[in-house]
């Protein structure tokens, strides 16, 4: 008989409860009813021998793939049948097959229904952006890990990919929409109500700037809170009740649901990574009257001299 496991914590953000599993996804995947989840956006390890506290990163390609197709096996019993996945995975300069592996490893019980392309940092020429941007000079904007190598480029880019049961989940796409730069476009193409259009598969998520990474981002790979937040409106708000990370990290995915009150299940062996996971969500809901009282008092200072 198997053992039912009991969240470590369990915060309440307002109208959401966020439930938090010190434990093996496997075992919390197992205990949840089938079809009982909407959207699960996630970022496994990648086996390419990141530095976590517990896990080893260094798994054979076979016992990793095996491992791949027994996670996902298990994801796709507990999404629901018109339910999104939104699996974040990176490889390597020397290994890039590893993405695509993982996403190969999906195919038996998943259909590839979009590929996203996360740019964590782009160069634009100025003659490209076209006058309307405004540029006085060429731009390059976001973080990359530089890469000191005379065969390899800068790696600036990681894959989303968008897997559901059917291959024919409906998404909000406005929910994201950009402006036409062209507002002749408005009234040239159909659907182009309120001037936005689809922001298409390419996502410019920079990370945020840190000073110091072991207190500011203790986890060595973790993701922006804008990317899940993007995967959560683009699936339709109105649509999930509950979302998941099995592999929960410091917690990116919980913030967004939180930000955007949607009930909240997470997994983590690491209990250091999970308890800053929590700590993050916790302080979304604490008091802000301290740092208003504060700035107030500033004020009143300064008017004073």
């Amino acid at each position: 008989m198997s053992v039912i496991l009991k969240p470590h914590r369990i915060l309440k953000t307002g109208q959401t409860e966020n439930r938090f599993y010190l434990a093996d996804c496997l075992d919390v995947f197992a205990q949840l009813e089938p079809h009982s989840v909407d959207v699960i956006v996630t970022s496994p390890p990648y086996n390419i021998g990141i530095q976590y506290n517990r896990y080893q990163d260094a798994l054979s390609a076979a016992e990793y793939m095996e491992w791949t197709n027994t996670w996902v096996a298990a994801a796709t019993r507990v999404l629901r049948p018109d339910g999104s996945m939104f699996l974040n995975v990176g490889a390597k300069p020397s290994d890039p097959w590893t993405a695509l592996d993982v996403v190969q490893a999906t195919r038996s019980h998943l259909k590839l229904q979009n590929i996203i392309h996360w740019i964590k940092s782009i160069a634009i020429d100025r003659a490209s952006a076209g006058a309307a941007a405004g540029l006085t000079r060429d731009l390059a904007v976001g973080h990359y890990k530089p890469i000191n190598s005379e065969r390899f480029l800068n790696d600036c880019h990681e894959f989303i990919f968008h897997l559901t049961p059917n291959g024919a989940t409906g998404l909000d796409r406005l929910a994201l929409g950009v402006p036409y730069q062209d507002q002749s476009n408005i009234a040239r193409w159909r659907g182009a109500s309120g001037g936005v259009r689809c922001r298409g598969n390419t996502w410019f998520i920079p990370y945020e700037t840190i000073q110091h990474r072991d207190r500011d981002r203790p986890h060595p790979a973790t993701f922006p809170t804008r990317l899940p937040e993007q995967c959560l409106r683009l699936h339709g708000l109105d649509r999930i009740q509950v979302a998941m990370d099995p592999f929960t990290g410091l917690g990116s995915t919980a913030v967004a649901c939180a930000r955007l009150g949607v009930n909240f299940i997470g997994s983590d062996l690491d209990e250091t990574y999970l308890d800053a996971a929590v700590e993050r969500v916790a302080d979304l809901s604490k008091p802000r009257m301290a740092k208003a009282t504060i700035s107030s008092s500033k004020k009143r200072a300064s008017a004073a001299v």
